[in-house]
């Protein structure tokens, strides 16, 4: 299958994202994704000339992987947080290098709707914590596995982030991409490295965005690597929620729950299933206040009659349709007129040149899989 120019514009983003940031083991590992991707791009460009461009590009993102490594020697790299094990006497990448850098600093206030989803981490992670009596008397056990799954740009990280935010637990965001390896058994020893730093926490978040790509329904054709990586994360699911005052929770975020090994789903996995998707009336009033609430708006903008024309659409829709509404005066100011707040008709114009990103099968599509588990 050709790679798609789409995967190695976004690894690399990445890549350079996390190099800036001085997260220079995530670095190196997008960094070289992209530069694989770029090498098998220049494979089948039609010209000589995009041929040799495509080659340069490759090369030099080779070159930045390989700088992360002279960085990381010298100590120039990112902050670490929490207590995590160091580089282990087999050689490889620790589990410091998925560790997120920043404590997420949102809570469950700061997401606009949602309820029942809140709702469920709080039974499966919150109550058990702040009374443990109650809960071993019920048999309630703390921590385990959650899958938050819905269309893209509903909220999913942002409610893993909240999650660590509200227990003030050790945040793990990591990527399929920073787990797999082609060299042989190095994607399981990562796998075992980062259960290990989470149980060796008082309270920790695994995130896994994209989970599918790690655990997907296995067949007889699929790589040598994932037949073994499956088998090593479901082994160490099992038991992740036996411990009495640990909080240890697997999150996995995904577009596409069809697509998850059907091991993955079943009880002691992830058992707990949350639908998160697009944001109701009162949700997307919510919205309408973050994403407006410090730019100047007009006495006419009404977010009630707001909430009404964007039903379907996501809270990333949101977000942007806020954005591109305020660079509509913004563009003007600049252009010599007299600075003006942000119409009514200035949003409105947008939200019609704007559809939801979501379309009506998409939404059947997870409406099947939250009644029967399929699709």
């Amino acid at each position: 299958m050709a790679v798609a120019f789409s995967t190695f514009e976004r690894l690399k983003s990445k890549g350079v994202a996390a190099y800036k940031n001085g997260d220079y083991a995530v670095a190196k590992t997008y960094l070289i994704d992209a530069g694989e991707c770029m090498i098998e791009l220049a494979a089948s460009a039609k010209t000589a000339e995009s041929r040799r461009q495509h080659e340069q590009i490759a090369a030099e993102l080779i070159d930045l992987a390989k700088d992360c490594d002279g960085r990381r020697r010298t100590g120039s790299g990112g902050r670490g947080r929490g207590r995590v094990r160091e580089q282990e006497e087999d050689g490889g990448s620790s589990a410091s290098d998925w560790i997120a850098k920043e404590k997420p600093d949102i809570g469950f206030d700061d997401i606009a709707g949602l309820e029942e989803v809140k709702e469920d981490i709080r039974l499966k992670m919150i109550y058990p914590l702040a009374h443990p009596e109650l809960a071993e008397r019920y048999g309630i056990t703390l921590g385990g596995g959650l899958l938050l799954y819905g269309p893209p740009g509903t909220g999913k990280t942002m409610m893993a982030k909240a999650i660590a935010h509200e227990l003030d637990a050790t945040f793990y965001l990591i990527s399929p991409a920073q787990i797999l390896s082609k060299w042989v058994g190095e994607a399981e020893q990562n796998i075992r490295k980062l259960f290990e730093a989470a149980k060796g926490e008082s309270s920790a978040i695994i995130f896994m965005d994209e989970v599918e790509a790690l655990v997907p329904m296995r067949k007889s054709d699929s790589s040598s690597v994932m037949q073994r990586v499956v088998p090593q994360i479901l082994q160490e699911l099992e038991g992740f929620d036996r411990g009495k005052e640990q909080a240890l929770l697997f999150v996995g975020a995904t577009n596409k729950p069809w697509d998850l090994d059907d091991a993955m789903l079943r009880p002691g996995r992830l058992d707990t299933k949350a639908y998160v998707g697009l944001p109701d009336a009162p949700a997307r009033f919510k919205l309408l206040e973050i994403h407006f609430g410090d730019r100047p708006l007009d006495e006419d903008v009404d977010f009630g009659e707001l909430c009404d024309e964007l039903e379907g659409h996501s809270g990333a829709d949101i977000k942007n349709i806020a954005r591109q509404s305020a660079a509509i005066p913004f563009t003007e100011a600049i252009g010599g007129r007299e600075p003006r707040p942000i119409s009514m008709q200035d949003i409105e114009n947008v939200i019609e040149a704007t559809p939801p990103s979501v379309n009506p099968a998409s939404l059947a599509r997870y409406t099947l899989f939250a009644e029967t588990g399929a699709a």
